[in-house]
């Protein structure tokens, strides 16, 4: 007998599967890069050569050994509206993933109806109730759960946590983004602290210089030309200070609003005072392209979405098959106050609702065809990512080694400029030298410094830059080089230590 009910069951699941809808040959056609196959090229091989060299640390800005920037940044990852948007969205994608958790759970509800009616006297009620009014009376408590034999709403939750993770991940880029802007913003803040300086100390000079022709004009040994020539000099370096100073007000607006504060909190900005040791940030981590998988928020963002993207589909093929769902109710029902609530009057129930997906083929082929574009795109974003993620590294290194090397030129030309000032300067008191000869050594020092001060300001960024580039001290999850992760036996051997 049992092997009877047993073959009727196989047999009726055959009859039900081959009234599924068709699901046509939709498959993705994106494949994930593998990011050694990429290769990070000769500059990225040329400093990931030191297996000491580590990841940035989740604070990585202390480097610069400003306490004010410290601040400024812990004031900002506090208070930032763009920060707190972040955070909201990884709230909303762990609600939805509540609503799809809530599909795989059993659904248990109460219900209850009095109704005041007039019955048929040709219908199914029998007198005195046939062709009078009575009250028609039900309560009960009713459950469903579907038993998901296709894994439909599992797929959906497991992609709705993947979202999650989207979320979180895009959370910490923002994170990253802010911290990033902040450090820049401050740098050139520091920047244009400096070119003022050489701005008055240039007027200065220029200012003793014009007290030193008037003398010379009073004692004959100069032409008022001389004297005009050196007071036109004089208002551009008026102008170059005024336009530091905008600059410098407006940089400390700007930083006051990327912590979250009004102008009234720029104002309390003072100088920078930046300062990196030496040069060992420029070595990299070996074996960066596939480590940089998890490294960066961004690629890890782009990853999460491919995962999601490839349940969405395995839950649009479990729409083509059977959907079953267990019913029940248990509760009262009866005609008449007087009958309602009777031992006689109960009403229970159990019993399977199936829904076959015949004639909705063409519905059902769309859903999966749109659920794999959307994997598709998912997989090109993440190759996109991780292309720019690998070139934003190699670029990043290229203008750091390039700027090196312009500091070790730039230390020469100073040496030079200064060398060639001081002595137009000596030249010009005695009276050997003319005014023209000192107005251009003046320049020329003024032009090195403007290129150190400058040179320096971008080898500060470009250790921002770089921090972003790889990460910005993103905690990784652990993944192969085609971004895959662990073997589920390997994470469930782990699950139980601490």
């Amino acid at each position: 007998m049992n092997r009877r009910i047993a073959y009727l069951g196989i047999a009726c699941m055959t009859v039900l599967l081959s009234a599924c809808a068709d699901m046509g040959n939709i498959k993705p056609q994106a494949q994930r890069m593998d990011a050694n196959a990429l290769g990070g090229g000769t500059v990225i091989s040329q400093a990931a050569v030191n297996d000491a060299a580590q990841w940035p640390q989740q604070q990585w800005w202390h480097a610069y050994g400003d306490a004010q920037l410290d601040a400024l940044i812990a004031t900002a990852l506090s208070d930032s509206p763009n920060l707190h948007i972040a955070e909201a969205r990884v709230r909303q994608a762990q609600a939805y993933a509540g609503m799809a958790e809530s599909a795989t759970l059993p659904n248990v509800s109460a219900s209850t109806s009095m109704t005041r009616q007039l019955f048929s006297a040709h219908d199914f009620i029998p007198p005195p109730e046939a062709g009078n009014y009575a009250w028609y009376n039900r309560v009960a408590v009713e459950a469903t759960y579907d038993l998901d034999l296709w894994g439909r709403h599992r797929q959906e939750l497991a992609a709705a946590l993947d979202e999650v993770k989207v979320s979180s991940a895009e959370s910490q880029m923002a994170r990253l983004a802010l911290e990033n802007n902040i450090v820049r913003s401050y740098v050139q803040l520091s920047l244009q602290f400096a070119l003022k300086d050489i701005a008055e100390d240039t007027l200065s000079h220029r200012e003793k210089g014009l007290q030193v022709m008037h003398k010379r004009l009073a004692a004959g040994l100069a032409t008022e030309m001389d004297v005009t020539q050196l007071e036109a000099a004089i208002p551009p370096l008026h102008i170059q200070i005024e336009q530091y100073d905008e600059a410098i007000v407006v940089l400390r607006n700007q930083l006051a609003a990327l912590t979250g504060k009004g102008p009234a909190e720029g104002e309390k900005i003072t100088r920078p005072t930046l300062a990196l040791d030496n040069n060992a940030w420029l070595r990299l981590p070996a074996v960066l392209p596939a480590d940089l998988i998890g490294r960066r928020p961004d690629v890890a963002a782009r990853r999460w979405g491919v995962e999601a993207a490839g349940k969405q589909i395995e839950a649009a093929k479990a729409a083509f098959y059977p959907d079953i769902n267990l019913m029940a109710f248990i509760g009262f029902q009866g005609i008449g106050f007087s009958n309602f609530l009777k031992g006689d009057s109960a009403i229970r129930g159990i019993g399977p609702a199936i829904s076959l997906p015949i004639f909705d083929g063409g519905r059902l082929r769309s859903n999966l065809g749109a659920h794999t574009a959307a994997y598709d795109i998912a997989v090109e974003s993440y190759n996109g990512t991780l292309i720019h993620a690998l070139e934003s590294v190699a670029n990043t290194l290229v203008v750091a080694q390039s700027l090196q090397q312009q500091k070790n030129l730039n230390d020469g030309a100073l040496v030079t400029a200064s060398k060639a000032r001081t002595l137009a300067s000596k030249g010009f008191a005695a009276g050997m030298t003319d005014f023209l000869v000192l107005l251009n050594s003046e320049v020329a020092l003024l032009t090195q410094e403007q290129q150190r001060a400058q040179i320096t300001a971008r080898m500060l960024e470009s250790h921002a830059a770089l921090m972003l580039a790889l990460g910005g001290g993103y905690q990784p999850e652990p993944v192969d080089a085609n971004g895959a992760k662990p073997a589920v036996n390997n994470m469930n051997s782990n699950k139980d230590k601490p």
